[in-house]
């Protein structure tokens, strides 16, 4: 399955960076904060334990998680709302960008004016999605056929060895439960999230153009209101 690439790895880097300036808290609590609209429970909402270990990952503070759960009930809170926008990007790339927010008329011409200072553009609704699947992605501290035949037996779909560790794919609604399966067979899992999953692949191979992409794609992760930033871009070249 196509999907994770030198973005992915740059993105995981980058949110560990962010995470010991607490820069990556704000993005976690929106997480929590949307998640919770499904019930306050984690034991009952799998969506809400997942962000709640994501913050976790992060060391985000049990205060500021507990704060994230309490904005559901608070009625003088300003209320989050999902807003996914589809764009593309140098090299022909598409890009998706999840959003949580209060007012999406600062959210959409923040998100407008990244692209267009970085050399994207907002695309049609329709016309980036359709080249992505959504999915489970699971991250596994593992390697070799032992741990692969594991997590496929725990009930992932697919898995591929990417900088020495596994990358797992799950159908959506069961992410929560391979995860917990996998973790019951004695392998450490370092992520677990939904994804937009490219159906295929664009190489970018020219150092330029390379520089170009990650340069928007970075833009875009850097806004407090975007929660993810997906793309089919394939950067191939080197550091």
């Amino acid at each position: 399955m196509s999907g994770h690439s030198k973005w992915s790895t740059i993105k995981r880097e980058k949110g560990a960076k962010d995470a010991k300036r607490g820069a990556v808290f704000t993005k976690i609590g929106n997480q929590i904060a949307i998640a919770a609209r499904s019930g306050i429970d984690p034991v009952m909402n799998s969506a809400l334990a997942l962000a709640i270990e994501k913050a976790k990952q992060a060391n985000m503070p049990a205060a500021n998680i507990q704060r994230a759960i309490d904005r559901v009930a608070d009625k003088n809170a300003a209320q989050l709302e999902e807003a996914t926008y589809e764009a593309m990007g140098p090299g022909g790339i598409g890009i998706i960008i999840e959003t949580a927010t209060d007012n999406k008329n600062r959210t959409f011409p923040e998100v407008r004016n990244a692209l267009t200072k970085n050399g994207g553009r907002i695309a049609d609704a329709g016309s980036v999605m359709f080249q992505f699947a959504r999915k489970g992605v699971i991250t596994v501290a593992a390697t070799g056929e032992d741990a692969l035949l594991t997590v496929l037996d725990a009930g992932a779909e697919d898995a591929v060895e990417e900088d020495e560790e596994l990358v797992v794919y799950t159908d959506p609604k069961d992410l929560a439960k391979v995860r917990t399966a996998i973790v019951e067979a004695g392998l450490a899992v370092t992520g677990a999230e939904l994804q937009y999953v490219p159906n295929n692949t664009i190489a970018i191979a020219e150092q330029e153009v390379a520089d170009k992409v990650l340069k928007v794609l970075d833009a875009l992760d850097d806004l407090d209101d975007v929660t993810n930033v997906h793309t089919n871009a394939d950067i191939q070249t080197e550091e």
